[in-house]
């Protein structure tokens, strides 16, 4: 019995190259504009148009200031970057969401909440984090620039065929434990590299648990893994929150597409070519305490003595931290809420879910950043902004932001931030920043009392 992930892979094969790759159909591309213009111009030099240009969409998330987006962009590479993929898609014909545009955000952000991504879909984009996706139930996954190129020309890509692996999850998450610990635990069980060659499907009774937007935030961090992407069977959960969203099926369509969906599974039968089984009993709040995200630790516990290899200790001299040191309670100067991995309205539920009737400490820079203006709109109709508002936080226009610095908000040299993105490399949010990785839980901790502390202290 095939694999879910075989049957949406080999529903989508047009042929076989002798000795070679699987010409692999695409549902869905999606451009931002850092991978985007070079594919444009190769485009142009040879004369072509986009094939299905109605399966393609664009918008600016990577580049995009987080306050004063009504301005021109200040930053010229960052000005010239977003008005070239405006200027590509009209020249295209392809759909456009610009700044200020309420169906702007964040690639990751936007696609599933308009619907645009959904089950049993191949979906790519040239950004690594398109693994986001698969927690609608596609296969989803990032690529190159050369290869974004193919995908407007063709529509198709050149690929081989990934392993297949399962990691089940069962149990009850504990108190203050949240997706994001869990992808972090995952991560330093399997290291960095321990998926790579594979696409993962999650299961097991503590992700069938999980909302749609906890699944959204396990496989954005599939990558982190060195998995090819990440994704979940849809089930209840996910037609639930896809009904009704402006690009999903209506009406008897819509009952087709169920019918379909709910076939999406693997089998009984099904041979993984690896599988791993954890308990979610097993799992704290994580943070890291590296360059790289699988270097983490429960919150309570110390940083380990035993790995003494020369990238470990590179790592923590950059971190200015040491073997064995605990972590709770380290002065913290930024918090950074947001980005394709926690930037979603369940994200700023917990975060003022922690913050209510407290006060930002003085001494903490914290940057609020919604995945979309739609997370936004939200964000105002359930009153949180008058939550966060209260406790001296301020909320900030939607954009990738300090998740990677190619944008105004980069936290300085030698700065402490924790973070809710997805990576923690040297540099990653500003030259010289060092990041610690959290859920947004650990962050508003670390927000309201400065220093890193156990989040089910504040629940």
């Amino acid at each position: 019995m095939n694999t879910l992930f075989d049957k949406i892979w080999d529903a989508h094969v047009v042929q076989q190259v002798e000795d070679g790759p699987q010409q692999l159909y695409i549902d869905r591309l999606y451009c931002h504009e850092v991978t985007s213009p070079q594919a444009f111009e190769g485009m142009r030099a040879r004369g072509l148009k986009c094939f299905r240009p109605e399966k393609i969409y664009c918008m600016p998330d990577h580049n995009t200031p987080t306050h004063d987006q009504d301005k021109p962009i200040e930053d010229p590479v960052s000005k010239a970057q977003v008005d070239a993929l405006e200027k590509n898609a009209a020249e295209f014909g392809l759909t456009y969401y610009g700044m200020m545009s309420p169906d702007n955000g964040i690639i990751h952000v936007v696609g599933p909440e308009k619907g645009l991504s959904l089950p049993g879909m191949t979906i790519v984009c040239g950004d690594s984090h398109t693994s986001t996706h698969g927690a609608m139930g596609a296969v989803a996954f990032g690529i190159g620039t050369s290869e974004v190129e193919m995908v407007m020309a063709s529509q198709c890509i050149l690929q081989q065929k990934p392993k297949s692996m399962r990691i089940s999850i069962n149990g009850e998450l504990g108190k203050g434990v949240t997706p994001k610990d869990v992808a972090l635990y995952l991560m330093a069980q399997i290291t960095t590299s321990g998926a790579t060659g594979y696409f993962i499907e999650y299961a097991g009774s503590t992700v069938e648990a999980m909302s749609m937007e906890g699944r959204l935030t396990l496989c954005n961090l599939s990558i982190e893994m060195g998995a090819r992407g990440g994704f979940v069977a849809p089930d209840d959960t996910t037609f639930n929150y896809i009904k009704g969203r402006e690009f999903t099926p209506k009406g008897e369509a819509w009952d087709k597409a169920v019918a379909y969906w709910k076939t999406l599974k693997s089998g009984s039968d099904a041979v993984f070519d690896k599988e791993l089984t954890f308990n979610a009993a097993d799992i704290e709040p994580r943070i890291t305490y590296g360059t790289n995200p699988g270097m983490g630790i429960g919150i309570t516990e110390s940083i380990p003595t035993t790995d003494q290899l020369a990238g470990f200790l590179k790592a923590l001299n950059y971190m200015k931290f040491q073997p064995g040191q605990k972590l709770l309670g380290t002065k913290v100067d930024y918090v950074f809420l947001g980005a394709c991995t926690n930037g979603r309205i369940e994200d700023f539920r917990a975060f003022a879910s922690i913050v209510k009737g407290r006060r930002k400490a003085d001494d903490v820079v914290a940057w609020l950043v919604p995945g979309s203006w739609a997370v936004d709109k939200q964000i105002r109709e359930e009153g949180l902004d008058k939550v966060l508002e209260a406790a001296g936080f301020e909320i900030r226009q939607p954009g990738c932001s300090a998740c990677l610095a190619m944008n105004d908000d980069k936290v300085p040299a030698g700065k402490l931030s924790v973070s809710t993105s997805n990576r923690n490399f040297e540099g990653r949010q500003g030259p010289g920043a060092r990041t610690i990785l959290a859920s947004p839980l650990t962050a508003a901790a670390a927000a309201v009392t400065g220093v890193i502390t156990d989040p089910r202290e504040l629940i």
